[in-house]
């Protein structure tokens, strides 16, 4: 297998993205599948409302038709190719669940944060229950280091973690235009060099598939956005992550690639901390990208940042993996 297969990869799943969009868009704008916006949101998001949201079953169906055709044609379908697209697709359909209720039945807050919880976790479990069957390995890799050690059933609580952490995780960070979009591609793009490196080309091609796919995303979900991926896109994306990383035996090595998405998650949990016990914010608001945004700074400046912050910790991530 060649690194022509990365390329043709990411192209098929950039065009099936890109070629989508425009018939799609329109389609949901149709149905009015618009946005609604917090109140509690920064003022300056409130012109949002109404942008066709749910995008992400497009970038579900690239992901998904992209890994297929290029495993058929230059691998060949492993359990690891089911399992990446068992746990995307099931996380999916749960954020499609979650958006429905939001735009259609009109309840701004989607699923109940433990109707949302039970789903993720059934997914989970049915992951570890395959996983175990297919006897893949519970040993956690120390990344950088020598040091390993075997969870055994302690593996399940770590899988739990980081399936629903890691789609939470991806969730709070689709917040502004293009956000998402472009941290998600980084990551997943970090993942398919090392994935590359160990080997595992099925593992290697979704990784890419998902950066193809969110990149034409992005030719419509840049500033200012003509769509938005919903939580039928950011819950996929997080739980794909993580069984990404899962796969390549890279588990920890997550908290520096998705170190945006940890980032995030750490600005909300300091912030509730924070206002419950001292009745003060840390933070102007959270997720982080939202303080950025009332200190001042565009939306696209908050957005290249964290780009580019998500870049450094990719670079970090294959470093310490490949040449430490």
């Amino acid at each position: 297998m060649t690194e022509q297969v990365i390329l043709v990869s990411i192209a098929t799943a950039f065009f099936i993205t890109v070629v989508l969009s425009p018939l799609f868009i329109p389609f949901l704008r149709r149905l009015k599948f618009g946005q609604s916006i917090r109140e509690e949101g920064p003022k300056s998001h409130q012109k949002k409302s109404g942008t066709p949201t749910m995008g992400g079953i497009m970038i579900l169906l690239s992901i998904v038709v992209t890994t297929w055709l290029m495993t058929k044609k230059y691998s060949h379908i492993t359990v690891e190719t089911y399992l990446l697209l068992f746990v995307t697709i099931g996380y999916g359909l749960l954020g499609f669940l979650d958006d429905f209720i939001k735009v259609v039945m009109k309840r701004n807050l989607g699923l109940t944060s433990k109707q949302k919880l039970v789903g993720q976790l059934i997914i989970a479990v049915i992951f570890y229950f395959v996983y175990r069957q297919e006897h893949f390995s519970t040993v956690l890799h120390i990344p950088g280091t020598n040091v390993s050690f075997d969870l055994g059933i302690g593996y399940l609580l770590l899988m739990l973690v980081m399936l629903v952490g890691g789609s939470n995780a991806v969730n709070l960070t689709d917040g502004l235009d293009g956000l998402l979009s472009g941290t998600a591609a980084i990551a997943f793009g970090a993942y398919a060099v090392l994935a590359w490196n160990q080997q595992q080309y099925d593992v290697a091609i979704f990784s890419v598939a998902v950066v193809g796919a969110v990149l034409g995303f992005l030719v419509f979900n840049a500033h200012p956005a003509k769509v938005f991926m919903g939580d039928t896109g950011s819950l996929a994306l997080g739980g794909a992550i993580a069984t990404v990383a899962m796969l390549t035996k890279l588990e920890l090595l997550l908290v520096i690639i998705g170190g945006v998405f940890v980032i995030e998650t750490l600005s909300v949990i300091i912030q509730v901390i924070s206002f419950k016990t001292t009745g003060k914010r840390v933070f102007r608001m959270s997720p982080l990208h939202h303080h950025y945004e009332l200190i001042g700074w565009s939306e696209w400046r908050v957005v290249v940042t964290f780009w580019a912050v998500g870049l450094l910790f990719a670079i970090l991530g294959i470093y310490i993996e490949v040449w430490m």
